[in-house]
């Protein structure tokens, strides 16, 4: 028998935890289960608490989540923080399961210096934002946004339909995807059922066989920039990649074209953006992630006609929410059975 601690959300519900658990683990385990107020209440972002240092996208009291933990020995959660201090209040711990794509609420040193194996959920969303990335990119091609606006204040935009004004369809566009990983991947394959021309950029991973004999071309970003129609972001957040969307690379862009990012805020320069949108250089962006969320009323890019946003939740779909528990649950199997983890951190 195994004392487990689940640390669900109102997102990652504990009970899902814990039956995705039983079905893989067996119900002969001491279980316990707390749920946190997110996303109905924010998360931290940054590095503001001490004791918390290099922690982000966490949410708890450091000591009051190490009593609800106490002897236990596996950890099965998505946003409570483990620290330094912590891990060293937590002999018992050997097994923390964070179902998201990177333990960025975890102490990846220190759990290693007190022998924790640390596991995720890689890929655990990747099909939602995808699926919603395509949606991002079709609210601003084909005027989405522009009509429903415009019907919400009273307007019947019947000029939409103008030669000069309309939409245009993305057979016949070019779509630049920044990134190839496990999201980019599923967002080239949507495009190409639509029949427009995709054009990738990653340094780091070569296309596959298939997406290279359907004609999807890998380039340098900057021809990726000047080429596409719309670009849409999907790389990881490094020291190479954060605020790789700047002034410069807005420039380089396509005049007309569109921008999209629903991967993450520090990848883009929001400032330039606004000067490439006001400008007319840029027709449209749709935003999905922003630099501080929730974002401030005042901030400028929420008063632009040219803007479509959305409060970070491409990610959240029910689909995701048990695909996350079942890898997570399955990591938990693995370590009772002395099998090797699926996805080490």
């Amino acid at each position: 028998m195994k004392k487990i601690a689940i640390i669900g959300d109102r997102f990652m519900r504990p009970e899902i935890f814990r039956d995705k658990i039983a079905a893989a683990c067996g119900e002969g385990h001491d279980i316990r289960a707390v749920e946190q107020p997110w996303p109905d209440e924010p998360m931290q972002h940054g590095y503001a608490i001490e004791g918390m240092d290099g922690l982000k996208e966490y949410m708890g009291n450091a000591d009051e989540i190490v009593e609800f933990i106490g002897d236990a020995e596996i950890v099965v959660t998505q946003l409570a923080p483990l620290s330094a201090w912590m891990f060293g209040q937590l002999p018992d711990l050997r097994l923390v399961a964070v179902s998201r794509g990177g333990p960025v609420n975890i102490d990846m040193a220190a759990a290693r210096a007190a022998g924790v194996r640390v596991v995720n959920t890689p890929g655990r969303n990747a099909s939602a934002v995808a699926e919603f990335t395509i949606g991002a990119i079709l609210a601003e091609t084909r005027l989405i946004r522009v009509g429903h606006e415009a019907l919400r204040k009273g307007e019947w935009r019947g000029d939409l339909y103008r030669a000069d004004r309309t939409g245009r369809e993305l057979s016949e566009m070019t779509v630049g995807v920044i990134g190839y990983g496990n999201i980019g991947t599923r967002v080239v394959r949507l495009l190409r059922a639509f029949g427009c021309k995709v054009i990738v950029h990653d340094p780091y991973v070569q296309l596959s066989a298939d997406d290279l004999n359907g004609g999807v071309e890998q380039v340098g970003l900057s021809d990726l920039l000047s080429r596409s129609d719309v670009v849409t972001l999907h790389p990881r957040v490094t020291e190479e990649t954060k605020g790789m969307m700047n002034a410069s690379t807005f420039a380089q862009m396509k005049p007309g074209a569109i921008f999209v990012n629903t991967a993450r805020g520090p990848l883009c320069d929001y400032d330039a953006l606004y000067v490439a949108l006001t400008s007319g250089h840029l027709s449209s962006a749709m935003l999905e992630t922003f630099g501080v969320e929730p974002v401030p009323a005042d901030w400028p890019l929420l008063q632009l006609p040219n803007v479509t946003l959305t409060p970070h939740i491409a990610g959240a779909s029910v689909q995701t929410v048990t695909y996350a528990a079942e890898l997570a649950a399955e990591e938990v199997r693995r370590y009772i059975a002395g099998e090797p983890p699926l996805n080490p951190c």
